[in-house]
């Protein structure tokens, strides 16, 4: 499913026009930091939706690493880097 798939399916499901459920679907997702979720990852919170999931920021230690061409060890710097654990809900869906 790609974002056109799903705002076709939200609108359908939710009784909206397909723009207001673009623009719901554009808020939560954009990657900038006025998306509910890049924004809220990107000040350092979570986004918890029970049932769902839970969206956060985890922080990824400097660390030694090769470059797969010539061999040569690289150090690779700290950031951090989103992350996504899913809910008991989701994983029982999936699974059955």
């Amino acid at each position: 499913m790609n974002k056109s798939d799903m705002i076709d399916k939200v609108a359908q499901i939710a009784g909206v026009s397909k723009t207001d459920a673009a623009a719901v679907i554009n808020a939560l997702f954009d990657t900038s930091r006025s998306g509910v979720i890049a924004g809220e990852l990107g000040s350092g919170g979570k986004v918890s939706i029970p049932g769902f999931g839970t969206f956060e920021s985890r922080h990824r230690a400097a660390r030694k690493g090769r470059n797969p061409q010539t061999g040569a060890e690289i150090m690779i710097s700290a950031k951090n880097v989103p992350a996504f654990k899913a809910g008991k809900a989701l994983k029982d869906t999936v699974s059955s």
